[in-house]
This record gives structure tokens, sequence and C-alpha cells, in this order.
């Protein structure tokens, strides 16, 4: 799956050291983005948010999605058909819990956000399935 955005490529990759994380996330938010966990669905802060605005990386701070690309998936986690441009979004093959997905990191921090799917809308029929604890709300 290829992310179906147009716009610029973050700058270089740039991740802080642990301790940082651990002292500027909550628990969940770090469990998340630096452990890989994932939060119970129907749980998160943005599942059932719909005001206008972005979201951007917990860790970094990257703009990763916009509110016109949110959908209801009806899954329990926000979910978006595209990424908000190229590059803020890096794909990783994930072979965990005995299933073959597609993990999708922060293309600036390698933070974990969730997984991507191909059973999304039009036009680009991807989900960005995405942790709410792996991003934060900018509204417009």
């Amino acid at each position: 799956m290829k992310p179906s955005s147009t716009g610029s490529t973050p700058a270089a990759p740039l991740e802080q050291p642990d301790e940082v994380y651990r002292e500027s996330l909550t628990d969940m938010q770090y469990a998340v983005t630096r452990l890989k966990h994932t939060e119970p669905s129907f749980t998160g802060a943005y599942w059932n948010h719909w005001d206008k605005g972005q979201y951007d990386c917990i860790c970094c701070k990257t703009p990763l999605f916009h509110s016109d690309h949110k959908f209801d998936a009806g899954c329990g986690w926000p979910s978006y058909f595209k990424a908000l441009s190229d590059g803020v979004i890096k794909e990783v093959a994930d072979h965990s819990h005995g299933m073959i997905r597609t993990e999708i990191v922060c293309g600036q921090c390698n933070a974990h956000l969730g997984h991507v799917f191909n059973d999304g809308p039009a036009p680009t029929g991807l989900r960005y399935c995405v942790n709410s604890a792996s991003v934060r709300f900018e509204s417009e």
C-alpha cells in the first residue's frame, strides 16, 4: 500500500533518546508510539472526534492527517483515507500476532501510529487505522 497523498517530504528523521519520550508522553502514549501497543477500541480521544483541523504526531508534532480525510470505519479507532502529504507516513511489514499487516509509523520520528488496510473509501481505498494516543489535534 502506498500513501496516495501529495505534498512535501518531511525533514530527515528525528528520534529522541528514550528518556525524552518517557518524560514527555503519558504511559499510554509511550506504550503506543514507542512500544507498538494498541489502545483499546472505542476508548481513545479521537475515535469519534469530528472537529475541523489537523492531527499531528504526538512525539514530534509532524502534521500527519487532516479531518477532511477522516471517516467512520466503525472500528473504534480514528480512520483516514489518506495522509496529509507524501513521506509523513512510512509503511513497515508487520507479522506480529500471527497476522500479516502493514504498520504505519511517523516518517519523521518512527512513532508507531497504527496500521493501514485496503478496505477504505474512495478515492484511495485505504484505511489508515490510527491510535488516538499517537496523535494530537490542532483545531482550524
